[in-house]
C-alpha cells in the first residue's frame, strides 16, 4: 500500500495531490495518508465529492500523527 505523508506539503497543495492520487487507484486499491492534524474536512470532501466511492479507515488518530487508509470502492 503507498503511503502519502502530507506534512511536509504546503496546506493549499494537499487535497489536489491526494485526490489526484486517490483517481489513480484501481478499485479495491488503497493508499495511507500521514498527517499532523485530523483530516476529518477532508472526510467531508471526499464525502460531498467522491460519495460512495471510498473507504475511510483511521489507524491511528494523533495527538501528533493521525493516519488513514483511504481506499477505492469496487
Amino acid at each position: 500500500m503507498q503511503t502519502l505523508d502530507v506534512r511536509s506539503i504546503a496546506p493549499r497543495e494537499r487535497h489536489p495531490q491526494i485526490f489526484n492520487l486517490f483517481d489513480g487507484l484501481k478499485p479495491g486499491e488503497a493508499f495511507e495518508l500521514v498527517n499532523d492534524h485530523d483530516p476529518k474536512p477532508l472526510f467531508y470532501q471526499f464525502n460531498a465529492e467522491r460519495g460512495g466511492q471510498f473507504g475511510w479507515d483511521y489507524l491511528e488518530q494523533g495527538p501528533e500523527v493521525w493516519r488513514v487508509r483511504i481506499g477505492k470502492k469496487d
